[in-house]
C-alpha cells in the first residue's frame, strides 16, 4: 500500500517506520522543517530502542520518506494517518486543532478515495468532526476511521510488530477491508484486529489507559497504608499479582506515573464525563493521589535533614519518565528536582538518554554529569526517580565512598531491605520499612 502519516512525533515516526518494515511505501509529513531535515539525513530526533534499524534499513531502501508538502505526501495514498498532537487544555480536555486543520486542508486536497485514520488519542466524537472538516470542501469519497495506538514508550516497535490486539472503529465496509489488509501483516499469529465503531474505539484507548493508571494508583494507595500499619508491599505485590483475575503487571509501588498518555489520558475522560454530566469518581481520585505521589519522597528527604535543606548536594539518579524512554512529560523527577532548587538544594543529576531534555528547561540550575558515580561524588544523598537498568545493581561500595551520607531516598524500590541493611545505608523506599543502619 502507499501510506501518508501526518505528524513526525513518537506515534507518526514509529507508525510510519514500521509499516514501511512490512513492505508499504510510506512518506511521512510534518509542517516542521527542521525536523524533515533531520529525519532525511537520517537523523532521529526521538529515542526508541531498536526504532534506528527499521528506519535506516527503511529509508536506505526506499520505502520511507519525508516531506513537508501535505500534498505531495498524500499523492495516491490509499491510507492516510493523523497523527497529530492533542495537547490537553486547562480543563484537561484534548485540543484538537491541529487534527481539525489537516482534516480541513485535506478537504481542499483530496483527489481520489483514501482512509483517513486517527491515530491520535482523541476523544469521543472525534472522528465525526474530522468526517465534518473534510467534507466541507471533499469532491470525493473518503472514509475517517479510529485506531488508536497502544505503543508502551521503550518497546513501542515490539508493541507495534507483535500488538496484543489491533482496535479499528468503522462502519464503512469499504475502510473495514482496507484495515483488515493494512495489519494482516501484523497479526499472522491470530492476535485480533477487533472492529467497533468509532466512539467505542476512541473511548477503548482511554479506557485502558485510565484503567492502567488506576491499576498503579491502587497499589500506591496500598503502599502507603502499609508504611502505617507496618506491611512490605512487595510481598503483597506477590500475593495478589499470581492472581490470574488481577495480573502480574502494573502492581509496582512508587512515586506515580507520568509520560504523555495516562496523565493526559485520565484528565481527558474525566472530562469528557463532565461534558455528559457524569460523575467519574474513581477518576478524580486517581488524579488526587498521583499528583500527590509524585511528591512522595520529599517529606521524607525533610526529616532526615530535620527541615535544613539549603546548602545540601542531592544526587538524583533518573529524569525521565520511565527507563528505556527520554522522554520527560510529566516525569516526577522535574516536580521534585524543581521543590529542591527552590529550598537551596544543589542538584547534581544523570540519566542516560534524558538530560538534554532537561538541560532544555532547567539550563545550569541542575549540574548534570557524565556517570552516575559522578552525580554522587560529595553529594549530602542520592534519590532515585527513573528504574533504569544500570541502577539496580550498582557498586555499593565505590558509591558509600563518594556520598557524604549513606542515605538513599528511592522511588521506585530498587533494592532489598536486608541488602541495604547489611551495608550500612539508611534507605527510604515505597510501602516498606525505613531500614536505618544497626
Amino acid at each position: 500500500m502507499k501510506i501518508a502519516v501526518v505528524g513526525t512525533g513518537y506515534v507518526g515516526l514509529v507508525t510510519g517506520t514500521c509499516f514501511a518494515e512490512t513492505g508499504n511505501q510510506v512518506i511521512c509529513v510534518d509542517i516542521d522543517v527542521n525536523k524533515i531535515e533531520r529525519l532525511q539525513k537520517g537523523d532521529i530526533p526521538i529515542y526508541e530502542p531498536g526504532l534506528d534499524v527499521l528506519f535506516d534499513r527503511n529509508v536506505a531502501e526506499g520505502r520511507l520518506q519525508f516531506t513537508t508538502d501535505l500534498k505531495e505526501g498524500i499523492k495516491e495514498a490509499q491510507v492516510i494517518f493523523l497523527a497529530l498532537p492533542t495537547p490537553p487544555g486547562e480543563d484537561g480536555s484534548a485540543d484538537l486543532k491541529y487534527i481539525l486543520k489537516v482534516a480541513d486542508d485535506l478537504g481542499h486536497i483530496l483527489d481520489h478515495y483514501a482512509v483517513v485514520i486517527d491515530k491520535s488519542t482523541v476523544p469521543v466524537g472525534t472522528a465525526e468532526k474530522v468526517t465534518a472538516a473534510i467534507a466541507k470542501n471533499a469532491k470525493v469519497e473518503f472514509d475517517v476511521v479510529s485506531n488508536p495506538e497502544f505503543l508502551r514508550e521503550g518497546v513501542a516497535v515490539e508493541d507495534f510488530m507483535k500488538p496484543d490486539r489491533v482496535v479499528v472503529g468503522t462502519t464503512s465496509e469499504r475502510a473495514k477491508k482496507v484495515m483488515e489488509k493494512l495489519y494482516a501483516p501484523l497479526v499472522r499469529q491470530g492476535n485480533p484486529v477487533i472492529f467497533m465503531d468509532e466512539r467505542s474505539a476512541e473511548m477503548t484507548k482511554y479506557a485502558a489507559n485510565s484503567f492502567l493508571a488506576m491499576k498503579i494508583t491502587f497499589m500506591n494507595e496500598i503502599a502507603n497504608l502499609c508504611e502505617k500499619v507496618g506491611a512490605n508491599v512487595d510481598d503483597i505485590r506477590r500475593g495478589i499479582g499470581t492472581d490470574s483475575r488481577i495480573g502480574k503487571r502494573f502492581l509496582f509501588a512508587g512515586i506515580g506515573y507520568g509520560g504523555s498518555c495516562f496523565p493526559k489520558d485520565v484528565q481527558a475522560l474525566a472530562k469528557t464525563s463532565q461534558d455528559f454530566d457524569y460523575d467519574f469518581r474513581i477518576l478524580k481520585s486517581v488524579m488526587e493521589v498521583n499528583d500527590d505521589q509524585k511528591k512522595k519522597l520529599l517529606p521524607m528527604v525533610n526529616s532526615y535533614f530535620n527541615g535544613d535543606l539549603k546548602g545540601k548536594t542531592i544526587a538524583v539518579w533518573g529524569l525521565a519518565f520511565k527507563p528505556y524512554t527520554d522522554d520527560i512529560r510529566e516525569a516526577p523527577a522535574l516536580e521534585n528536582i524543581q521543590v529542591l532548587l527552590e529550598a537551596g538544594v544543589k542538584v547534581t543529576a544523570y540519566d542516560p538518554e534524558a538530560m538534554n531534555n532537561v538541560k532544555g528547561i532547567l539550563g545550569d540550575k541542575v549540574t548534570f554529569c557524565h556517570t552516575p558515580y559522578a552525580a554522587l561524588d560529595d553529594a549530602d544523598a542520592l534519590m532515585i526517580f527513573t528504574e533504569w537498568p544500570q541502577f539496580r545493581t550498582p557498586e555499593f561500595e565505590k558509591m558509600s565512598k563518594l556520598l557524604k551520607n549513606k542515605v538513599v531516598f528511592d522511588g521506585r524500590n530498587l533494592y532489598e531491605l536486608e541488602q541495604m541493611r547489611e551495608m550500612g545505608y539508611t534507605y527510604y523506599s515505597i510501602g516498606r520499612e525505613k531500614v536505618v543502619p544497626a
